[in-house]
């Protein structure tokens, strides 16, 4: 046991025997030497909780910064104890703080996609008619052909079996009908 009225240069900071209590002198001399000695160690131990290089060095950095600012009104015992200890719950907190943005951001969007959803909402009474319109004006064949598929439920092989055509014609006629339905709600239905 250190007596009271004695004091010891340690390698890493100035050491002060008060009320049975070893306590240390933050100097800008032995803060650099805290901050070359325990910086990597801290930043490896925070892999822990998080992989997130910058969010760790950032808790490191802050921890650091809360000791020089802070180094008059604190009374640390034991600076390793500290600063680990500080590092991992401002991790934490960080951890938490991110997990209710996270949080609130889902919530939000969610919200933003069901407003969205509200005002996208088409009006079948006028989607039904404007359907009908474009498949009317397809050409004869090809609107045979999207009939089959789509009322009839016929497979592409079926459609060229009953009509006597290769599958090819019956893709490329559904995608010319599809391309031209597309068109037509592109140009005359609008929504909002």
């Amino acid at each position: 046991m250190i007596s009271k009225n004695y004091a010891y240069v340690c390698p890493y900071n100035l050491i002060f025997a008060m009320e049975d209590a070893v306590f240390f002198a933050i100097t800008p001399k032995s803060f650099r030497k805290l901050f070359d000695l325990y910086y990597e160690p801290l930043c490896r131990s925070l892999n822990y909780y998080t992989r997130d290089a910058q969010a760790i060095e950032e808790i490191v950095q802050d921890v650091f910064v809360t000791l020089w600012e802070d180094r008059d009104r604190l009374h640390i015992e034991h600076i390793k104890t500290y600063l680990f200890s500080a590092a991992r719950y401002r991790a934490l907190n960080y951890l938490r703080d991110r997990q209710r943005q996270a949080t609130f951001l889902e919530a939000w969007s969610e919200e933003e996609l069901l407003q969205k959803q509200g005002n996208d909402v088409l009006n079948y009474d006028e989607l039904i008619p404007q359907l009908q319109i474009a498949i009317e004006n397809l050409p004869t064949r090809c609107r045979q052909i999207f009939d089959l598929s789509r009322k009839e439920q016929l497979t592409y092989r079926q459609i060229a079996d009953s009509l006597n055509i290769s599958i090819k014609t019956v893709e490329s006629q559904m995608s010319i009908a599809l391309r031209k339905i597309r068109d037509h709600f592109a140009s005359n239905y609008h929504c909002g």
